[in-house]
């Protein structure tokens, strides 16, 4: 029987099992979002656990009918508008090194996204070793709507899907369900949610008979509760051919346009969702995130967090933009669902506005250092390409 060490009350609860932990996000109320304390604590417990040598597998999981819906942004814009804009960077700072943390652990990690994953849910859990879905999970990277763009090493994972899918992916926000995942990569088993627990248990009885576990006998474990699912018909993931003709245009411009022209030929819902969420999504955002995924292509995680960590530094400063506040204003504060984007039009956004957002010219009084990431291991022994 599992202990707990942390009262039900916690934001985050900390679980022993036999030879290995449980991770559980508990502010259902919230969606699970991830605040500051919540952050904090995972970190700590989570560098304690890969370097006790008698965990041998961490279970990440949550409480409530999402998984995690990403960071708290109204605290974030609460405490930037209480105080200077360098204190929300903190938050990004530990959220950034809790996300390499896991994209470089060293241990087996299950992670059980039965419920929606978004943005900073995405992040704690897209390098686990295995990501169970079901079919209540459902996958977005929605920040452009709300005035920020893919971050949590978006410009990584994403860049790592099939062609293009991660540019539609970040530029539309779209919705994936579990079956969607499995057949993208996104998830590696899709397993229904009643057979959870039943999953939960063979895994802890695994772990607790035997010395050590592989990768290899875990996936036998978990395989025995797996099913085989198909996407339903319809299904973006089918569409392959038509998002990389669109999404591989250079610019933002480019890709709406080639939207445009293929609603034109074929009348299909995913096309005008795509231009309806790229004309209402933040522009400059849009253009911010197109860069750093295209750039993402070719680097590892780490530089992908830092050149975010940058960008995003300058969207908190509002160094070009006010775009981040006036979203969280429109979406999450006083939801009247009307922001009003400066610029307004991508073709507003200009390419110097966007390098400027890259620059690391930062005045002395700002009080802010560039993402300095705590030392891993070799990268030929790290686990950089599941995805």
């Amino acid at each position: 029987m599992a202990l707990s060490i942390s009262s039900e009350a916690d934001q985050v609860i900390f679980e022993d099992i036999l030879g290995g932990r449980k991770v559980i996000l508990n502010r259902p109320k919230k969606m699970n979002t991830l605040n500051y304390e919540t952050i904090r604590r995972m970190y700590e417990q989570l560098k304690i656990y890969e370097s006790d040598p008698t965990i041998k597998i961490v279970i990440l999981k949550a409480y409530g009918k999402a998984f995690c819906a990403g960071g708290d942004v109204t605290s974030a814009v609460n405490l930037a508008a209480f105080g200077h804009w360098s204190f929300v960077m903190s938050f990004y700072c530990k959220q950034f090194s809790l996300d390499y943390l896991l994209a470089t652990y060293k241990k087996p990690m299950v992670s059980i996204l039965d419920g929606s994953v978004m943005g900073g849910g995405v992040g704690i859990s897209i390098h686990s070793t295995f990501r169970i879905v079901t079919e209540n999970t459902i996958f977005a990277m929605p920040e452009a709507s709300i005035g920020l763009f893919p971050d949590v090493g978006a410009s990584y994972f994403l860049s790592r899907l099939p062609g293009f899918f991660g540019e539609y992916i970040g530029l539309t926000g779209v919705r994936l369900d579990g079956a969607e995942m499995l057949a993208l990569g996104l998830g590696t088993h899709y397993i229904p949610s009643k057979n959870l627990q039943s999953m939960e248990k063979a895994i802890e009885k695994m772990v607790a008979s035997s010395d050590a576990i592989s990768v290899a006998t875990m996936s036998m474990v978990i395989n025995k509760f797996a099913q085989e699912v198909n996407v339903k018909p319809g299904s973006v993931t089918d569409r392959l051919k038509m998002i990389n003709q669109c999404f591989s245009g250079e610019t933002c411009e480019e890709i709406l346009s080639s939207l445009e022209r293929l609603s034109m030929q074929v009348q299909e819902k995913w096309i005008n969702h795509a231009i309806t969420s790229m004309k209402t999504a933040s522009p400059i955002c849009l253009k911010i995130f197109l860069k750093t995924i295209r750039e993402g292509r070719s680097t590892h995680i780490e530089q992908c967090l830092g050149t975010e960590y940058i960008a995003l530094s300058h969207i908190l400063r509002k160094t070009v933009s006010n775009d981040f506040y006036e979203g969280a204003r429109a979406m999450l504060i006083e939801k009247d669902k009307k922001p009003q984007w400066g610029p307004p039009k991508l073709e507003k956004v200009s390419d110097q506005m966007v390098a400027q957002c890259f620059s690391r010219s930062f005045s002395v009084d700002d009080d802010w250092l560039p993402l300095r990431l705590p030392p891993r291991f070799d990268e030929t022994n790290d686990r950089r390409s599941k995805l």
